[in-house]
């Protein structure tokens, strides 16, 4: 008799990207191709493309909650990764479902400005997603910008990402992974302040020169909870998103999609007709 299989589980939720380079077609695509199996929960419906958001359409926080659980009550889910939540009606429909569930892992995006420059989360819901969410999660993976808008200080150095990083991750129990992207610095340097450690860790990568880098950082929280799914530790679950990101990165670098910033190659193991 065949050994009955278990798919190691990420549920996405996050904001669905119509053009498919970031958001919850990102998460799919990212989660999938580092082997984790993708269930999803759409927090809102973006009108967009390479250049940028034309508009937003917010679902209903009781739909969200619906959705979530839909696949909680059905599905063994082992880890979470959360994106775009836009507003902080949303945000405590997630968190009252998430408090009602056990999960492994949670890894937030908070998720706040886009890579054209538009705003994802409302201004006033930045302090509920920091009470509400922060607290339940095992990763937050802010960006430079992101990072700077959470600890309302500039950030313009590595040292001063480890000082970022190390003040959030302490003022609210988890660890956090301060990517340094738009640092400008030859490598792409990344931040991780391990909580019950007191310490940091510094993860450098190649720098590539491409405009294709529409939905980086859905990418690699999507990856980071998807190795988490399959029994990674964390810094091992870094190292393998960074690699895959990378890697994703480096192969979407040769192609020309729209007119702005494209995607990565998500399947880049897969060689287009």
């Amino acid at each position: 008799m065949q050994k009955t299989k278990t798919y190691p589980c990420v549920m996405t939720i996050a904001g669905s990207d119509s053009s498919g380079g970031a958001g919850i077609q990102a998460d799919i695509k990212a989660i999938s191709a580092t082997g984790g199996y993708a269930a999803s929960t759409i927090t809102a419906l973006t009108a967009q493309n390479t250049q940028g958001v034309q508009a937003i359409c917010a679902v209903p926080p009781s739909f969200v909650a619906a959705q979530m659980e839909a696949v909680f009550s059905d599905i063994e889910v082992q880890a979470v990764k959360i994106g775009m939540l836009f507003n902080q009606e949303i945000i405590e429909a997630v968190s009252t479902v998430l408090e009602r569930y056990t999960v492994g892992s949670i890894v937030l995006d908070p998720v706040m400005v886009s890579t054209s420059g538009s705003e994802l989360l409302e201004p006033d819901a930045i302090d509920v997603l920091k009470n509400k969410l922060f607290c339940l999660s095992t990763l937050i993976t802010p960006n430079l910008i992101e990072a700077e808008k959470l600890i309302e200080k500039s950030i313009t150095n590595l040292s001063e990402m480890e000082t970022a990083a190390a003040a959030l991750g302490n003022q609210y129990k988890t660890n956090v992974l301060i990517k340094g992207g738009h640092l400008n610095t030859k490598e792409s340097t990344d931040v991780l302040y391990l909580y019950e450690q007191s310490r940091c860790y510094q993860y450098a990568s190649e720098r590539i020169e491409t405009k294709n880098t529409h939905g980086t950082g859905c990418t690699l929280s999507s990856a980071i909870a998807s190795y988490l799914a399959q029994g990674y530790v964390l810094p091992e679950a870094i190292v393998a998103a960074k690699q895959y990101l990378t890697q994703a990165i480096q192969a979407g670098s040769a192609f020309k999609l729209g007119q702005g910033y494209g995607p990565l190659a998500h399947f880049y193991n897969l060689e287009p007709v």
